[in-house]
């Protein structure tokens, strides 16, 4: 039996305590689309080093992200607020979970700060889940976009949040502060949330969408979800109505992997054909943007993505 442990900040707590028990599932070889490789270029040193010296998390690192290596050697980073500890425990995730630390009231000074010195044009903020807060952690989501505006007025501000899961009013705080683009990830279709997302309700986080157009129309939606879960192809199409009938602009697919074997199996890598398949599908349904490949992933490309789902609501107001 393998125990998953945490080497880094505590070596004798293990990472995922609610999975040691559970037994292993084994996913089928990768196939060869979805090898990256290992980072190892200046660029990936420089971004680390500004992570570490200002005592950021970065999702990319705690998530296991196939991505970083492309990603920080263009100082391309997604910092993760609220610390390094996650209050649920989803069964495809590998940030650590268990009872965090408080806030830190200096973060969102330093977040400002990383993201002044990396010269970022468009950042990517996201969160653990924060269900021992009163407000789910979104007066510090609120806190570290007004420091971002503060330090760099013409960064664009991508926010990736939690669902504030019975949290009144939470919501409204995070819209206030004018994020540019809202994401909020549903993760799989409604027949796995279950397994997969057990802490979550699917028709809350429709919601928690639909409602951020309500408050904001000019904010940017965006949502995405993980393929090869054991889902249908009719209901990631039926995903795609649900997200277009609250009105998301953007919509994300990749594919998911088992980041260790006590987390959830692989039960299939869907071909990249598939996925261009389901890209000319969700454009068919009025999504402005559409990114699916084996490899996306949320923030992956975000400043690219931000200027071309700019220019296709321009195109449509014309």
């Amino acid at each position: 039996m393998v125990v998953i442990v945490d080497t880094i900040s505590n070596p004798l707590r293990p990472r995922h305590p609610e999975k040691v028990n559970r037994p292993d599932s084994a996913s089928p070889p990768k196939p060869d689309w979805i090898r990256v490789r290992a980072p190892n270029t200046r660029g990936y040193a420089d971004t680390r080093n500004i992570v570490r010296a200002n005592g950021l998390h970065t999702v990319c690192e705690e998530a296991g992200c196939p991505n970083i290596g492309e990603c920080w050697d263009k100082k391309h980073a997604t910092f993760m607020i609220m610390g390094d500890t996650c209050t649920r425990a989803c069964a495809f995730c590998n940030v650590k979970t268990g009872m965090p630390n408080a806030l830190d009231a200096a973060e969102p000074h330093n977040v400002a700060e990383a993201v002044a010195k990396l010269g970022l044009a468009h950042v990517v903020i996201t969160s653990v889940d924060r269900d021992d807060l009163a407000d789910g952690g979104a007066e510090h989501f609120a806190q570290t976009i007004r420091a971002i505006r503060a330090a760099c007025p013409s960064t664009t501000i991508e926010i990736l949040t939690p669902d504030f899961l019975r949290k009144e009013g939470a919501l409204e705080i995070v819209v206030t502060a004018r994020p540019d683009v809202f994401n909020h990830n549903l993760e799989t279709v409604p027949s796995r949330y279950l397994t997969v997302r057990p802490g979550a309700r699917y028709f809350h986080s429709i919601r928690l969408l639909q409602r951020v157009k309500e408050l904001d129309p000019t904010t940017f939606t965006k949502s995405g979800i993980m393929v090869g879960l054991g889902e249908e192809r009719h209901e990631v199409q039926q995903v795609m109505d649900d997200l277009r009938s609250a009105d998301v602009d953007f919509l994300t697919i990749g594919q998911y992997l088992q980041p260790t074997r006590k987390h959830h199996a692989v039960m299939r890598y869907v071909p990249p054909d598939e996925f261009s398949s389901y890209e000319k599908v969700a454009y068919t349904k009025g999504f402005l943007m559409v990114s699916a490949s084996p490899l996306t992933r949320s923030s992956h490309h975000a400043g690219e993505d931000f200027a071309r789902l700019k220019a296709a609501r321009a195109a449509v107001a014309r």
